[in-house]
């Protein structure tokens, strides 16, 4: 069999941008997002359709678990910025960013594990504006602005007309 050589065809290792949102789970306006983000990139076609490296799944699982960690996209540029665009991450580069975001991630578990514990501690008052409180009042920085329930006032004014 023959095949003709003037068939233009998509290089093999290449995916449109729809057969890479099906294959990764974002929607196709993510993926515009992530680029106009510098996070991932596409080459264009003769049609300016855009093409895809099968890399970049890679890329995508990891801005999508990153996401899921609160890693914010500026983390994620940063640590892709050692990474050329038209690379796959590798074992190597996945255990860079982790060394970077682990601090982050540690911090956020540690304030989120502060905040679980003083919560307990409210369910006695469950007013949560009383100047000692920790959490809605730290320091009673709220004391500046007046007497009373100076949050309850607050979202009053919001609410009522004018």
């Amino acid at each position: 069999m023959t095949r003709d050589c003037n068939v233009s065809r998509k290089p093999a290792r290449e995916l449109s941008v729809g057969e890479v949102a099906m294959r990764s789970g974002v929607a196709v306006s993510t993926l515009h997002f992530y680029e106009s983000k510098g996070l991932i990139t596409s080459r264009r076609t003769s049609g300016n359709q855009r093409r895809y490296d099968r890399g970049i799944l890679r890329k995508v699982a990891i801005i999508r678990i990153a996401q899921r960690a609160g890693i914010p996209l500026a983390d994620v540029k940063a640590a892709f910025a050692a990474i050329p665009l038209d690379r796959t991450p590798s074992a190597r580069d996945w255990a860079k960013a982790m060394t970077a975001w682990a601090a982050t991630l540690a911090a956020r578990i540690e304030a989120l594990t502060q905040l679980r514990d003083q919560l307990n501690g409210c369910i006695g008052c469950g007013c949560l504006s009383l100047k000692d409180c920790p959490l809605r009042n730290p320091d009673d920085r709220l004391a500046a602005e007046g007497a009373g329930p100076r949050i309850l006032l607050k979202a009053r004014k919001v609410k009522e007309p004018a």
